[in-house]
């Protein structure tokens, strides 16, 4: 079993200086973008590339596996079912707009089991982490999710990712049927910072159909450290998943209601 104390301070250390490394990029070019040519909703940039070589040249000596948006799968060289799940930069089309929120999100997770996540956002510069069993902490801060119980009287931060169909009958009908209960609606563009916002407590729920596995584990992490739940249901390609995440009386609320 690795030393998971170390294996935070190293994803922290290493998502503190990726944001440092961003910042550096943006004279180097970093906001330079091209379509992406298997998804045309989405957006490659320099930055993403910058980020995922330092994130994996930091975070390779473990021996673990590492999934990253950019690089794929990367098998481990040692025996483990533990695992670090990489978005170099999660809200890429943010970043490079000058639109919104963005973040450097890396996590641990054993199997199918999220261990601990740390955010960094590019905007604000702050580190949030946690997972469950160890807290949830916004530099040095502890944080917590909502106690709000009335879907009337909270709020809900989703998106439509680029491989959502918004062509899709049913699958709007059953977006509609997650938000429209809700009294307020956000979309950031971020699924790591909304994931940091329920975490908080500022928004009480989030839920995306067809997100990336990578958009949301680190922040599902630190849900879980803040006494939050999540419910992940496989959504068809290799890491596509529908996700929910609330403090535990708003789960009820959501289709199927189970962890």
């Amino acid at each position: 079993m690795p030393e998971l104390n170390l294996l935070l301070e190293l994803a922290k250390s290493t998502a503190c200086h990726a944001g440092t490394q961003l910042l550096d990029s943006v004279t180097e070019g970093g906001k330079n973008y091209v379509q992406c040519r298997v998804q045309s909703k989405e957006i490659k940039a320099i930055a993403d590339s910058i980020l995922d070589r330092h994130i994996l040249q930091a975070l390779a000596p473990t021996g673990l596996a590492i999934l990253s948006e950019e690089s794929g799968y990367i098998p481990a060289q040692q025996q483990s079912n533990y695992w670090f799940i990489v978005d170099p930069l999660d809200g890429t089309f943010n970043f490079v707009k000058g639109l919104g929120p963005s973040a450097v999100s890396i996590a641990l997770w054993q199997g199918d089991r999220p261990i601990f996540g740390v955010i960094y956002t590019v905007v604000g510069q702050n580190l949030i982490w946690g997972g469950a069993g160890m807290g949830a902490f916004a530099d040095g801060r502890r944080i917590s999710v909502s106690d709000t119980s009335n879907q009337a009287q909270a709020s809900i931060c989703t998106g439509f990712p680029v491989r959502f169909d918004v062509a899709n009958e049913d699958a709007i009908n059953d977006f509609l049927r997650i938000v429209r209960p809700y009294a307020k609606v956000r979309m950031l563009g971020s699924a790591a910072v909304s994931l940091v916002h329920v975490a908080t407590g500022s928004a009480d729920a989030y839920s995306e159909q067809n997100i990336m596995l990578w958009d949301v584990a680190a922040g599902l992490a630190i849900v879980d450290g803040a006494g939050g739940v999540g419910v992940i249901e496989k959504a068809g390609s290799d890491w596509c998943y529908k996700v929910f995440a609330s403090n535990a009386r708003l789960l009820s609320s959501y289709p199927g209601g189970t962890v």
